[in-house]
């Protein structure tokens, strides 16, 4: 077992919910007609993430639906802030975050080369979640979740040197055998480019409503197997993280799990708004006799490798030990 466990404490703020895909899981998706519909002025995120940098937030987490601009009305919300695409916003949204203390993680989508090379400077990190490399019916009608696409992206990631987090979502319809190859993909991208910091095994959890909401979750066994799998295909500095406020972490623990994510003490999961997360204290108990160590959203290896920017720099001297963990 892992000597100690690492998590991140962070604001997460999702830009728009609008989005062009159709997961048969989501219930963060909402159509610019909705009246729940929302693209976030910079007047509205700037509050939370001075309330984040207040309460010891280090890391911000921005989402959002993917290329939501093929939606002609969500255009129209963009071209009246003055932005011409969502990437656009958000390189914005990312510099007023460090300016008020906090180091951004963009989770977008897909992307092509050229937006993320436009985020690179403002990131201290970002993400994409693979999910699966098979073709599941929970995909249908989502353009984004293409497999080949995903992979596409995450490579892009890689030949730009960025601090990257990918992840599988266990049990929309993939077998062991598609987890294995998703595992094994991923680990070797990282062969190839170094930049996986950290791969999530993530339990899907049905969503009254959803057209999945009746699909069964996967077991606790599966849960544990699938980390075990991970721990064994994927190369030693790639940290395995399971969500605390989806699943007990302690047995994934035992089984090679040793990051716990992101967990905000301001902000609520807007993926999965009825799971809340646990307090600090409450994730320490979790973990028994593990110890809890808390790092920024770029992992120590590649601050030592100078993966970040000059814009992000003087932050991350500020927030780092001389470990590359959060400084006590």
């Amino acid at each position: 077992m892992t000597e100690f466990v690492t998590f991140c404490r962070n604001v997460f703020i999702p830009v728009t919910n609008v989005c062009r895909n159709n997961c048969r899981y989501c219930t963060f998706k909402r159509s610019p007609d909705d009246p729940e519909a929302k693209l976030m002025t910079m007047e509205e995120i700037a509050p939370i993430l001075e309330e984040g940098q207040k309460a010891g937030c280090t890391e911000v987490l921005f989402t959002f639906g993917e290329y939501a601009e093929d939606i002609p009305e969500y255009k129209e919300w963009l071209d009246e802030m003055g932005y011409s695409s969502t990437i656009e916003y958000v390189a914005e949204l990312c510099k007023k975050a460090i300016d008020i203390g906090l180091l951004p993680h963009t989770n977008a989508g897909v992307l092509n080369y050229t937006e993320l090379e436009t985020l690179k400077s403002f990131n201290a990190s970002m993400g994409l979640m693979l999910e699966t490399t098979a073709d599941v019916d929970a995909h249908l009608d989502c353009p984004g979740k293409i497999p080949s696409s995903r992979i596409k992206t995450i490579r892009y990631a890689g030949q730009l040197e960025i601090p990257f987090t990918t992840g599988i979502l266990v049990g929309i319809g993939e077998t062991l055998d598609d987890r294995i190859n998703s595992l094994q993909l991923i680990d070797d991208l990282h062969k190839e480019y170094g930049h996986i910091q950290e791969v999530i095994i993530q339990n899907f959890k049905p969503k009254p409503g959803t057209e999945m909401g009746e699909w069964p979750a996967p077991t606790e066994e599966e849960m544990m197997q699938t980390v075990l799998v991970a721990r064994e295909i994927l190369s030693d500095d790639i940290a395995v993280q399971v969500a605390p406020n989806l699943i007990e972490p302690y047995i994934l623990v035992q089984c090679g799990a040793n990051d716990l994510g992101g967990v905000s003490p301001t902000t609520i999961d807007w993926i999965n708004p009825e799971a809340e997360w646990p307090e600090i204290e409450e994730l320490r108990q979790s973990i028994r006799d593990v110890s809890l160590r808390e790092r920024l959203p770029i992992y120590p290896k590649y601050i030592k490798n100078g993966w970040y920017s000059e814009e992000l720099a003087g932050l991350i001297e500020t927030l780092a030990d001389e470990e590359g963990y959060r400084k006590v």
